[in-house]
């Protein structure tokens, strides 16, 4: 007589993929039921966008082209680097998120459950990452609407200007979790997460880097957002990426590095 087989046990892969997937879905739901982080976060490259081009723009690109540029220039020149500063919005908002799940209690609940433990901030992450390249799409229509054109590129480049969007998201995002997991309130990561917003505005996002005093120029230079954005410029408009491919990847490669080991650490020190 054959003995029954017994109920085999998930693998602990299987259970990792289907944990991150119900706190995925369950941070896609607060996205839903409380937009108006979102939207706020959004609006504002929007506007910073309409701004920059509608009432500096055209002294901006007469400054920039020597008095014989127009307004379609500048708004080329813009729009990567709104597209980067829209990222780092967005995941804003993730480290508000995470600091309101420590603070209420929701993460001591977690921890007494049998789920898989770095699920709650995989769901987190890839949540952040998803709304960001949303965010990124629903700004780039923007630009397109007011004239925004990348003809020259081809489709390979297309998809690296992508690629590199979403791993920018995916470094910024480990960051904004760490700054979360740190944060006592909501307030108060709201407020350490403001150099993913202040950061941009120092870069080469507006203007061009030699156009900066001298003293300014390395400060603009040797941050993570003007390498990116520079190497976004050179997918989409073809002009020269040189050094910054590089520079772009390892900054990205770096914080996520960073900020996962970061994160992590911090999730899985004993609540005191």
């Amino acid at each position: 007589m054959s003995t029954p087989l017994a109920p085999t046990r998930p693998s602990r892969i299987s259970l990792a993929v289907r944990d991150s997937s119900t706190m995925l879905r369950r941070n896609l739901l607060h996205v839903r039921r409380y937009p108006s982080l979102t939207l706020n976060l959004l609006l504002t490259p929007v506007m910073l966008l309409l701004l920059f081009v509608y009432i500096f723009g055209d002294v901006m690109s007469a400054g920039m082209g020597g008095g014989g540029a127009d307004r379609s220039d500048y708004i080329a020149y813009l729009v990567p680097g709104i597209l980067l500063m829209t990222i780092g919005g967005t995941t804003v908002g993730t480290a508000v998120s995470v600091s309101m799940d420590m603070s209420e209690g929701i993460i001591a609940r977690f921890r007494t459950m049998p789920i898989h433990r770095g699920s709650v901030l995989i769901g987190h992450v890839i949540g952040s990452v998803l709304q960001s390249v949303a965010s990124v799409v629903l700004v780039g229509a923007v630009g397109v609407a007011i004239g925004f054109r990348s003809t020259d590129a081809s489709a390979l480049e297309w998809l690296a200007a992508f690629g590199l969007l979403t791993l920018f998201a995916l470094a910024l995002t480990w960051i904004a979790v760490g700054m979360g997991l740190i944060s006592p309130n909501a307030e108060a990561a709201s407020n350490n997460a403001l150099p993913l917003i202040f950061l941009p505005l120092i870069s080469s996002a507006f203007v061009p880097i030699d156009s900066m005093p001298g003293w300014f120029q390395p400060i603009a230079e040797y941050q993570p957002f003007t390498p990116a954005i520079e190497t976004l410029r050179g997918l989409l408009l073809g002009t020269e990426i040189g050094h910054n491919g590089w520079l772009a990847l390892a900054w990205c490669l770096g914080l996520a590095v960073l900020g996962y080991f970061w994160s992590a650490a911090k999730f899985n020190s004993d609540p005191k």
